[in-house]
């Protein structure tokens, strides 16, 4: 049995809540998410890239309960029907976590995106219209084994301004869990709302279905993962969804490239971890 901070649900990879627990636990992570966006929206650079810079650090410094988690999923991993690829992917170690980590520091290092134009123009009527970038406002993210995800996307959207629910699949149940609890404890010491990123508390798939029905709260869905996972996902879902469906990862020489370089950013695309999903496959 594991204990989510999200909205304090307890969860078990073998126990279903009733319909109505579960539509009142999705109905409130979804409303804690969309008072959390607003706060977001007017967070300061400065506030945003703190939190990323803690974490990372916490990340570090806590690599040992992350561990202890993720052994756990990788355990019962062979019982879920994962093959060697998709537990490698699940796996994590001190150097994975330290990518993680640095990962979350070059987030920092981007600048904020937030109030950037785009582009201005003066009408003939003499009125200024200008093009802001603006946050927005929740983003449910809905992916499968590779629990580093969790972070990268909870990064990314709070960088950008945007409420994080999160939901991981079954087999990083355990890792995802301990990760959220290192990224949300140091959101309100920096001044961020502490629902800026939730995790969904339970690994029931009915979860996915009700929060994609919730489209005054959740302002766009990203699924990550399989061709079935993508099409359930905007076949289901009532608010826009950015999406792929069989992407294939292919580098491409240009004819003034270096050939020496060239030749070692290829065999780094394919070996480096050849089961993740942005390996190179052409």
């Amino acid at each position: 049995m594991s204990q989510s901070g999200s909205a304090g649900v307890a969860l078990d990879r073998g126990v279903e809540m009733s319909e109505a627990e579960l539509a009142q636990v999705c109905r409130t992570l979804a409303e804690q998410g969309k008072r959390a966006s607003r706060s977001l929206a007017t967070a300061l650079g400065g506030q945003k890239n703190r939190w990323l810079l803690t974490s990372a650090q916490a990340l570090r410094d806590r690599a040992d309960e992350i561990l202890e988690a993720n052994a756990r999923d990788v355990a019962a991993a062979p019982s879920l029907g994962l093959n060697a690829a998709a537990i490698d992917r699940l796996t994590l170690n001190v150097k994975r976590i330290g990518d993680i980590a640095r990962a979350l520091e070059e987030v920092a290092a981007l600048p904020d995106p937030i109030g950037e134009v785009i582009t201005s123009s003066k009408r003939p009527n003499g009125l200024d219209v200008t093009q802001v970038r603006v946050p927005l406002g929740v983003i449910f993210m809905i992916y499968e084994s590779r629990p580093n995800v969790t972070v990268d996307a909870a990064a990314l959207c709070v960088k950008s301004g945007n409420a994080a629910i999160l939901r991981g699949g079954k087999e990083a149940l355990e890792s995802n869990l301990a990760l959220h609890r290192v990224l949300s404890e140091s959101l309100e010491a920096c001044g961020l709302p502490k629902h800026a990123v939730q995790l969904v508390p339970t690994i029931d798939r009915r979860a996915v279905g009700m929060l994609l029905g919730m489209p005054e709260f959740i302002d766009l869905a990203i699924p990550r993962g399989g061709e079935s996972l993508i099409r359930r996902v905007a076949s289901e879902a009532r608010m826009p969804v950015m999406k792929h469906y069989q992407g294939i990862c292919s580098v491409y020489i240009d004819e003034s490239a270096d050939v020496e370089m060239s030749a070692k950013i290829i065999v780094n695309a394919k070996a480096q971890r050849p089961g993740v999903c942005n390996a190179a496959e052409t």
